[in-house]
Parts: structure tokens; C-alpha cells; sequence
């Protein structure tokens, strides 16, 4: 066969990672956040049937970009992963981290033996029992693997987005304004927030029991992002500046009865965690 010339290793690489990089940023941005009761999963995805976010295992949620049969194989592999792993030894045996671990190697045995890499940038998150034992990992197409604190954006105009998020993320966020945090960064300066019929939308709740992955129907999204509207302003516990002196001025004004604050959870049944 007639030689068709050569490439450095090093070329080879580079025209693989741009060839994934662009790939991703095709797609839209997904936000993976803390809040006070676990970690939400927000993502703009106007199909009910491809799901960018999904459960993993009883604490653990698996949110990507990228090529949808690509990073659906994934998500297949890490259930049989956990589900042996459980079965075999123990289900506190199945964690984030060793997930993360699985997902690298793949990741990076396919981004150096393969012809094409995968077009995924894909995300590991494992609610624990206090919000310091929270567990956020990062996967890139090549296998990198990063230990976030507090958030993680993938795909899209991730560098944009992550600037947006840093300027309203807060430790100990309630999620109607976390989920009103996430969808301001997600949304461009300007633009318009996507409705809730148009978003993809899950929680790990700590609170619940063995299964903590819950996924958000739009009714319920709805009335949580009423409540972040509703509930907006300053940081949790942050007091104006004009209070202190206000308490020791005169009150002219006509007494009213305090106005009634909004509901502190969303109400209605909970979700079986299938959108349905």
C-alpha cells in the first residue's frame, strides 16, 4: 500500500483533543451545584426521552455532554458497575470516587488507542452525609479527572458559565435560589431563562431515604422557581444596611400584618425519581 505519510505522537494527540473539544462545545452547558441539602443538576434539555442528568446508584448522579450514544454507554457501564459491586461485596462499597477511577480509564484507554476519542465531557457527583462529605468529580474526553469544590460546569461555553455561577454560588444555598442561581448562569446576558418544560432538572437529597436521587417534574420545577423569584435578594441571613438605624426611628407608618413568608420546600407529592 502506498504510504500516506506521517504524524508525531504529539500531533496525533492534539488534532484528537481538538476534535472532542469542538464536539463538546456544540452542546449546551450543564451546571452541577451544592445547595443545603445535597447537589442539583440543572441542564437545558428540551427532550423528555434523552436524559442528560441520571441516577447511578442510591447517592450517586451522572450528568454529561457530548455525544448522546457515547456518554449513554458510559452511564450503562457505571450501573453494572455499581450494581455488582453491590451485590458482590457491599453497597457502601460503590462510591463516587471509584466510579470517577472506572470512567478515567476508559476514558483515557479510548482517547490513546482509538482512532476517534469520545466527543463526552461527563460528571461523577456522591451526596454524603454533611455537606463537607459532598463528592464532585469532573471527567474530561481524555480521562482527567477533577475534584471540584461546590460546582462543576461541562460542555457548551463552560468558561463563560463557570464565571456566571462564581459571581451567585453561596455555601448552604436553599434550592429554590440555588436553581435560580444555576439557570442565570446558564442563561446569556440579556437572553431568556428556558421554561421549565425546556429543562432537565434533579437533586440528591440527602434527607432522603436510600434512594436520594430525585428527579424534578415541571409542575413541581415551576413552583420552585417561583419561590427563588419570590425569595430573591441578598445572601441567606444578610441584613440591610439600613435596618440598625430604622429600629430606633419613629414608626409613622400604619400597622399591617407581616406579609406571609414563602413555603421553605416545594409542595406536592414526591417524584418516584422518573419524571413521571
Amino acid at each position: 500500500m502506498p504510504f500516506g505519510g506521517y504524524a508525531s505522537p504529539e500531533q496525533i494527540m492534539r488534532d484528537r483533543a481538538e476534535y472532542a473539544r469542538k464536539g463538546i462545545a456544540r452542546g449546551r452547558s450543564v451546571v452541577v451545584m451544592q445547595y443545603a441539602d445535597g447537589i442539583l443538576f440543572v441542564a437545558p434539555n428540551p427532550s423528555r426521552a434523552l436524559h442528560k442528568i441520571s441516577e447511578i446508584y442510591d447517592r450517586i448522579g451522572f450528568a454529561a455532554v457530548g455525544r448522546y450514544n457515547e456518554f449513554e454507554s458510559l452511564r450503562l457501564a457505571g450501573i453494572r458497575y455499581a450494581d455488582i459491586n453491590g451485590y458482590t461485596f457491599n453497597r457502601s462499597d460503590v462510591t463516587g470516587r471509584g466510579l470517577a477511577n472506572l470512567y478515567a480509564q476508559h476514558l483515557g484507554m479510548i482517547f490513546t488507542e482509538s482512532i476517534k476519542s469520545l466527543e463526552v465531557e461527563i460528571v461523577v457527583a456522591e451526596v454524603g452525609d454533611g455537606p463537607e462529605d459532598d463528592q464532585i468529580y469532573r471527567l474530561t474526553f481524555d480521562g482527567s479527572v477533577f475534584d471540584e469544590q461546590g460546582m462543576a460546569v461541562i460542555g457548551g461555553q463552560a468558561e463563560a458559565v463557570a464565571g456566571r455561577l462564581k459571581e451567585r454560588y453561596q455555601e448552604g444555598l436553599p434550592l429554590p435560589r440555588a436553581l435560580d442561581a444555576a439557570l442565570a448562569a446558564l442563561t446569556e446576558p440579556g437572553g431568556e431563562r428556558p421554561p421549565a418544560t425546556q429543562l432537565e432538572v434533579a437533586v440528591l437529597d440527602r434527607a432522603r431515604e436510600h434512594r436520594k436521587f430525585l428527579r424534578l417534574t415541571p409542575p413541581r420545577l415551576e413552583r420552585i422557581l417561583r419561590e427563588g423569584r419570590e425569595g430573591g435578594g441578598g445572601a441567606a441571613g444578610e441584613t440591610p444596611a439600613d435596618d440598625a438605624t430604622a429600629e430606633h426611628a419613629p414608626d409613622t407608618t400604619p400597622a399591617v400584618p407581616p406579609p406571609t413568608a414563602p413555603p421553605i420546600a416545594p409542595e406536592g407529592d414526591i417524584d418516584t425519581g422518573s419524571g413521571e
